[in-house]
């Protein structure tokens, strides 16, 4: 439970249908927490660490909401300190940026705290499952196997954030709010008479809260963010940059050159800590690489091309294309027409071609072609 109207919701619906809830924040100490009993470390997994909570980060106003309606609902409620394990997913996201890649720690949190370090707790205290507010769905044949599929509202459908959860996790995840629309979710907060039915949804990287990327990478390794060179096309140094962790791929925004016609980041080198700008038509690719590969079905044949359709940022639409085994963890991916502005370090999901609700799998992009 984050605190917020989706997963306050899903667990209002976990209870109406039967189930026995028990509410969990995870305490993962975002900026400006003034925290008490639990501000210490914690190094083993033991649910006897599971502490009855009444303020916590990602935000404290987040965790006072999340005890709010699990009193609401009558349900216990406790807080999971996970504070170190997050430091590494801000680790990764720093580490990404100093490497010229763009992170998606959404993503890495799904995969390593929401379904990874919250299903060990969820054993530990002999729950089936854990639930959350994800606009996506399971769905589950009579063999017991289960699958991944979008959420109903399209304009909401987390299932790309979710593509990383290892396949024999699906059998244990609850996603009640998947088969609604977002209006629909309001509705049924207000219906359920639960004091968040009008929060607004959060827009920002809980540990960025002020959107400023760049800052905190320079905060956590001063010595990486330095002045380089901004180049055209044709290598020629045309500008200076701040860093190039200030900059993504297919930014637009913010350059500070002109070149007489509109320009976009076409490239970032970290290890010359450049980055080139060019024209639109730089950033078309035909194709991706990618690692770290994750199926959600059974795994092709190495070299078996499977139609497919995908998505290579959150906010995209998913596109026609065709995916290959090049590796027993890499990946190829052929898009039917040429993409815009694909950027190392984020995801690509690919779904299924004949049921295009069904996500079959998906990797982390190395290099675009």
């Amino acid at each position: 439970m984050s605190g917020g109207v989706d997963s306050s919701v899903a667990a209002a619906l976990l209870l109406r249908e039967g189930y026995d809830v028990v509410g969990c924040f995870m305490r993962l100490g975002s900026p400006g927490e003034t925290f008490d009993e639990l501000t210490a470390d914690r190094d083993e997994c033991d649910p006897a660490k599971i502490r009855i909570g009444h303020q916590g980060c990602c935000s404290i106003n987040d965790a006072a909401d999340a005890r709010l309606v699990a009193a609401k609902l009558g349900v216990p409620f406790y807080v999971a300190n996970f504070k170190k394990d997050f430091g590494r997913i801000i680790d990764y996201f720093v580490g990404e940026y100093n490497a010229g890649r763009t992170p998606n720690p959404c993503v890495r949190c799904n995969d390593w705290l929401k379904f990874g370090r919250l299903h060990e707790y969820a054993k530990q205290i002999d729950a089936e499952f854990v639930a959350s507010g994800h606009y996506a769905r399971i769905d589950r044949d009579a063999d017991g196997g289960s699958r991944l599929l979008r959420g109903i509202d399209g304009d909401k459908d987390q299932s790309y954030v979710l593509f990383g959860a290892p396949r024999e996790r699906l059998s244990e995840m609850l996603l009640p709010i998947g088969g609604y629309h977002k209006s629909e979710i309001r509705a049924l907060a207000k219906e359920f008479d639960l004091p968040v039915f009008d929060k607004p949804d959060s827009q920002e990287i809980c540990f960025v809260p002020d959107n400023d990327y760049a800052g905190l990478v320079k905060r956590r390794t001063p010595d990486a963010v330095e002045r380089g060179a901004i180049l055209d096309p044709g290598g020629r140094e045309i500008g200076e940059h701040a860093g190039h962790q200030h900059f993504t791929i297919g930014q637009r925004r913010g350059v500070g050159v002109a070149l007489g016609y509109p320009i976009y980041v076409v490239d970032r080198d970290a290890e010359r800590n450049t980055i080139t700008v060019g024209p639109r038509e730089m950033l078309l690719s035909a194709g991706c690489t990618a690692g770290e590969v994750n199926w959600l079905v059974d795994v092709p044949e190495m070299g078996q091309w499977v139609p497919c359709s995908v998505k290579i940022r959150y906010n995209s639409v998913a596109v026609p294309a065709r995916v290959q085994r090049t590796g027993e963890d890499a990946i190829e991916v052929h898009f039917d027409e040429a993409q815009f502005a694909i950027a190392p370090g984020q995801a690509v999901v690919c779904y299924d071609a004949d049921e295009p609700d069904v996500v079959i799998g998906g990797g982390w992009i190395n290099a675009a072609f």
